[in-house]
Formats: structure tokens, C-alpha cells, sequence
């Protein structure tokens, strides 16, 4: 997957994300605060891949990247107490979930690859 294409990918994710916490309920406190951190998050991806396409060098692409997929790991993290906790039903979010876990890994060997070089 080249450059452009995963902008794109992650672009789409984070309007995923976006339409996805407008859908959250919001009547108590962890509702409020799983929403905000899901939407942080799933937005960041997008924005910090779109900074590491930029990078100036070698070691500044692998510490952005590197951003990109701890931020991908985190939304997976709050995807899944969604679910577990009962607050959205969990054929809502598997697809949005997979995604989460897919960039992880792309992302994860994205850095390996640069930083092995």
C-alpha cells in the first residue's frame, strides 16, 4: 500500500470514527469520556500519518510513525470497553475495530522497516 493510499485509509477511518461517536450514547460519565477519547484518538491517526509522509528525515518518519501507530493501538484499546462494558453493541464497532487493529500493524511494520534500514 503506497503513501497516498493509506492517507486515504486513514482519512476514511477517522470520518468512521467521527460518525461513530456521534452515535455513542452520552447520558453518563464514561459514555462522555470513552467518546472524547475515541474521537482524540481515531483522529490522530489520520493527521499524525499525514505529518509522518512529511518527515524531514530517517528518525523523525520512525518517531511519527511510530505516533501513528500508537494512536491506531489506543483507539483499539477504547473500541474494545465500548463493547465490553455494554455501551455500544459489539456488531456496531467490529468492523471499525479490525480497522483500528489492521493500521496497527501496518503501521508497526512501516516503522520496523524504516527503522531496519
Amino acid at each position: 500500500m503506497n503513501p497516498t493510499e493509506l492517507k486515504s485509509r486513514t482519512k476514511t477511518f477517522a470520518l468512521r470514527v467521527i460518525k461513530l461517536t456521534r452515535a455513542i450514547p452520552k447520558n453518563d460519565d464514561a459514555g462522555r469520556v470513552i467518546t472524547k477519547q475515541i474521537l482524540r484518538s481515531g483522529t490522530s491517526v489520520a493527521a499524525n500519518y499525514r505529518a509522518s509522509c512529511r518527515a524531514r528525515s530517517q528518525a523523525e518518519f520512525i518517531s511519527k510513525i511510530g505516533i501513528v501507530e500508537a494512536e491506531a493501538d489506543e483507539t483499539a484499546l477504547w473500541l474494545e470497553p465500548s463493547v465490553e462494558s455494554g455501551i455500544m453493541p459489539a456488531r456496531k464497532l467490529s468492523a471499525l475495530l479490525n480497522e483500528a487493529n489492521e493500521l496497527t500493524a501496518i503501521m508497526a511494520a512501516s516503522r520496523n522497516t524504516a527503522a531496519g534500514k
